[in-house]
């Protein structure tokens, strides 16, 4: 045995994961060099040689849930090249207004095709809310309600989302609620749907960066935003927040969040998934909202995403053989490991889901704990 296999065995073992187990969340090597790779590469190493074949497991999520209860990540440092790219998050802004668009082109343009496979009726693409939901399309609905009861909006109103994806949240709250919702978004695919869905509906749409937003409204959101504006912005998110909140209005934040405080993210999924993206902390997210506004309500519900990529999991299975002409093997293989993997995260607890509702210094509390 190698002393790659050997070091990575061991890791393995401290989860209870076997190599070529006969358990859903064994692994199944079909290359040796995959231990040497993944001990020089970590996560980057793990998920390419995933794509390319060279192992495999029946139960991803399961895997991941065991890897990271037992915090196996945190025991691997990787090469120096790792190490570099680490350093480089901590030197450059990767999340400057240049760099914008680049998730815009490189996944919320991927395809509607599979977006409108694999989602719900809507077209939500963050965390559903399944208190009482038995199903993805009325979990997704149970959420959307959930924010605007948070907002407590009321018909007339103006809102700003940033970050607005298809419009699913847009489209809702106007047709429930009555009022006008401005969005934007860095997909070209989410804008050009979007408009079609929200056609006649007091909802415009636009493809900007959310550093552009102008004017005064009554509530500012964002549902999946900040795990794209990167820990050097979230006071400039925070001012563009303030900027065009009117005094008396309330801000709202959905976002997945890490239980540390980083600078960086996981290698293959920025690499694959969400370039330049990572995971705010509460601690980075209340410094930068430090002497502008007071945290009214905060909401963890993490183990809701869990179930919801599980969903959307079984939505894409279903729906492959009529995208695997179009999208081949190794994305499927790509993607299936992506919402797998996501699923193993908040499974252990290691990745959360928050909702925060805010409002401006000196105002009075609204009425927005409303689970």
């Amino acid at each position: 045995m190698s002393r790659a296999k050997q070091i990575v065995t061991e890791l393995l073992s401290k989860a209870d994961i076997k190599i070529n187990g006969d358990r859903p969340f064994d692994i199944q090597v079909h290359n040796e060099d995959l231990y040497d790779r993944v001990l020089k590469q970590t996560s980057l190493g793990l998920g390419e040689s995933y794509m390319e074949g060279w192992w495999d497991c029946e139960a991803l999520d399961q895997l991941f849930d065991r890897i990271l209860k037992a915090r196996l990540d945190e025991q691997v440092q990787g090469d120096l090249s790792i190490q570099l790219k680490i350093l480089k998050t901590r030197l450059f802004n990767l999340q400057n207004r240049k760099r914008a668009f680049e998730v815009g082109k490189k996944h919320y343009d991927v395809g509607n095709d599979l977006y409108q496979r694999m989602l719900d009726k809507r077209l939500n693409y963050t965390s559903a809310y399944w208190r009482t939901a038995k199903t993805l399309d009325e979990a997704q609905e149970a959420k959307l309600e959930l924010v605007c009861r948070k907002l407590n909006l009321q018909a007339g109103m103006k809102v700003l989302e940033l970050g607005c994806g298809w419009g699913s949240f847009a489209k809702f709250a106007a047709e429930k609620y009555g009022v006008e919702v401005t969005g934007l978004t860095v997909s070209k695919e989410q804008v050009e749907l979007g408009r079609k869905l929200c056609k006649g509906l007091p909802v415009q749409l636009e493809l900007a960066d959310y550093r552009t937003a102008n004017g005064q409204y009554d509530r500012v959101i964002s549902i999946g935003l900040m795990e794209h504006v990167g820990y050097k912005n979230y006071r400039t998110y925070m001012d563009v927040v303030n900027r065009t909140l009117k005094e008396d209005g309330i801000g709202f934040i959905h976002t997945i969040g890490s239980n540390q405080s980083v600078t960086t993210a996981n290698q293959w999924t920025t690499k694959y998934i969400f370039p330049n993206g990572m995971l705010p902390s509460i601690a980075q997210l209340s410094k930068a909202m430090e002497g502008l506004f007071v945290v009214e309500d905060l909401h963890n519900f993490g183990p809701d995403y869990d179930k919801t990529l599980m969903a959307w999991y079984a939505n894409f299975e279903a729906a492959w053989p009529e995208l695997k002409d179009k999208y081949g093997q190794r994305f499927y293989r790509m993607w299936r490991y992506y919402l797998l993997s996501s699923a193993g995260g908040f499974r252990s607890r290691q990745t959360q889901l928050w909702q925060i509702v805010f409002t401006k210094m000196g105002q009075p509390q609204p009425d927005c704990r409303k689970i």
